[in-house]
């Protein structure tokens, strides 16, 4: 039976079937070039190095057998911008080396395929399946034809905690959700369990939400919540549905 559970103290996730997959989203990988428009400057490969180091982290960690990216690998939505075309490829040549890479193209992922070397797959970005999971980035509605599922893990919305007086105000937390069934896949019934996982990109996130800017997902916005967990990387529970207006 395929199982699932959380990196303790990382965005990433670990999905044990016949092979081990180690799952994250979020990278936007060239998210440097929307900071420079603010004078924000970040030494040149400074985040695309520590991106690497992170993911090789991961790796040596956990052993998997494969590498599923969630979308979103870059961070240009509808072109592919010069330090996309410098980093990209950095990151897939130096992680391919350890692990097999399949990637499902999320909103920001427009043309990913020219900055995809030789080994890497790519899935569709409807998803892709693994036994009743469905992964897929969550920009996009699921088609019926997954409504066998029981379980969607799911990336796009980078969900952050706010609370002011909390130690962990501003930072990065898993959503996990069960829902009707029939809000996602109207031919159903049942309960479907939704994860949203954390961005990879730890500079998404804000200590003030007014400065912090959601992803919209047409799957949440269908969602009928019948409860919720918040938690932080490490998997400690810190709150409920209560809280998902602030989240997501």
């Amino acid at each position: 039976m395929v199982q699932t559970k959380i990196i303790p103290g990382y965005p990433a996730l670990m999905i044990n079937d016949k092979e081990k997959n180690l799952v994250i989203t979020d990278l936007h990988i060239g998210f440097e070039n929307n900071l420079s428009q603010n004078n924000i400057f970040l030494g040149k490969n400074t985040t695309i190095n520590e991106s690497i180091k992170e993911v090789k982290k991961i790796i040596n960690k956990t052993k998997p057998d494969s590498l599923i990216l969630l979308g979103d690998i870059k961070s240009g939505i509808k072109s592919i911008t010069k330090i996309e075309w410098d980093t990209v490829p950095i990151f897939f040549e130096n992680i391919k080396k350890y692990v097999d890479i399949t990637i499902i193209p999320g909103n920001h992922d427009a043309n990913i395929e020219k900055l995809i070397p030789s080994g890497v797959t790519s899935a569709t970005s409807k998803g892709l399946i693994i036994e009743d999971i469905l992964l897929t980035h969550g920009h996009t509605m699921p088609s019926e034809n997954f409504s066998h599922v029981n379980k969607i893990i799911m990336g796009h919305v980078h969900p952050v905690f706010f609370q002011e007086e909390s130690v962990v105000n501003g930072k990065r937390v898993w959503v996990s959700i069960k829902s009707k069934k029939q809000n996602i896949f109207p031919s159903k019934t049942g309960e479907l369990e939704i994860t949203i996982m954390p961005s990879f990109n730890k500079y998404f996130y804000a200590t003030h939400k007014a400065f912090y800017k959601k992803s919209i997902s047409p799957i949440i916005d269908k969602i009928e919540v019948v409860e919720a967990k918040i938690l932080t990387l490490d998997g400690t529970i810190i709150g409920n549905e209560s809280l998902l207006p602030n989240i997501i």
